[in-house]
């Protein structure tokens, strides 16, 4: 991800209850997308050419875990594109990764991403309470194989 797409990430405002996702909303969140070091190459930019940049993904390797975050831009929400964003996103984790597990947490709230993922083969596991924007959420572990 260049400086100019995590800007514009850091930018990005979700509505009502999904303003949670708001990537820059917390200090720590918005410097690690900011600081191209700690930003490193766990961020990619999705960029769809006449629509500019339409999303990001996130990946982090725990053995031959992946997990992964994601944001389609908060126009393009409530669309239909979840579920596309998400398997475009796993095709290409698949191949740059090489993964034997996919592994994605998501708020207990969030009964949007968790259907999208349900659709994408991925099963429900434990639920796990994690600060996030200065107080403490459930978030739901679900996963699937590579």
């Amino acid at each position: 991800m260049a400086d100019a797409d995590a800007e514009l990430v850091a930018a990005w405002r979700y509505p009502d209850e999904h303003a949670f996702h708001d990537p820059g909303a917390d200090a720590d969140g918005r410097a690690a997308l900011l600081d191209p070091d700690a930003r490193g190459d766990a961020f990619w930019a999705v960029d769809s050419g006449s629509a500019g940049l339409v999303g990001y993904y996130s990946f982090a390797r725990d053995h031959g875990d992946l997990e992964i975050n994601l944001g389609l831009r908060p126009d393009l929400t409530g669309h239909g594109l979840g579920a596309a964003f998400l398997a475009a996103g796993l095709d290409f984790a698949r191949d740059h990764f090489a993964p034997t597990r996919f592994v994605v947490w998501v708020a207990t709230f969030d009964a949007r991403a968790i259907t999208v993922s349900e659709r994408a083969g991925f099963r429900h596991g434990r639920v796990r309470t994690r600060a996030a924007r200065g107080t403490e959420w459930e978030f739901l572990e679900m996963t699937r194989p590579a």
